[in-house]
């Protein structure tokens, strides 16, 4: 799945995902993903996510709000916040600007590897195994936040 999107970051020549945004979601960080209702209008769903090459990708076991309104309207928002370290004044946390695709099918096989990251290593996605669903696959344009994610500007 690669939906369309500006390019991301780019390091000698080559378009990557910072490994720290990559480590921040491998690290089961729930999120927020914010999707536009047909009235214009911010729905935002909080969701488990992982990646497919360098797309992050969610699973959804049923068309609702966010998956009618990115097959609508593909642009998002998904913001992930790093786990609280003592001592910090301000928790770190990422905003994604992303272009979305959805695909039928698979989600119940996403969300059964998510759960491994989300739940344990040796637990089953909580939902009778289905072939539907969808997966959203999100190819992010911009990358916002605190850092280490946040490329910086010399």
């Amino acid at each position: 799945m690669r939906p369309g999107g500006r390019s991301r970051r780019t390091v000698g020549g080559v378009t990557v995902v910072p490994e720290s945004l990559r480590a921040l979601v491998d690290g089961g960080t729930l999120a927020h993903v914010a999707t536009l209702d047909p009235d214009g209008s911010p729905q935002v769903t909080v969701v488990w996510v992982g990646w497919d090459g360098d797309d992050l990708v969610s699973g959804h076991m049923s068309k609702r709000r966010k998956v009618s309104n990115a097959m609508r309207d593909p642009r998002a928002v998904v913001s992930l916040e790093a786990p609280k370290r003592p001592g910090e004044f301000l928790t770190p946390y990422a905003v994604l600007t992303v272009t979305v695709a959805v695909e039928e099918g698979g989600a119940w096989d996403l969300l059964n590897r998510l759960a491994k990251v989300y739940l344990g290593a040796d637990a089953t996605f909580p939902a009778p195994r289905a072939d539907g669903g969808f997966v959203l696959g999100s190819r992010f344009s911009r990358i916002g936040g605190v850092r280490p994610w946040v490329p910086t500007t010399d």
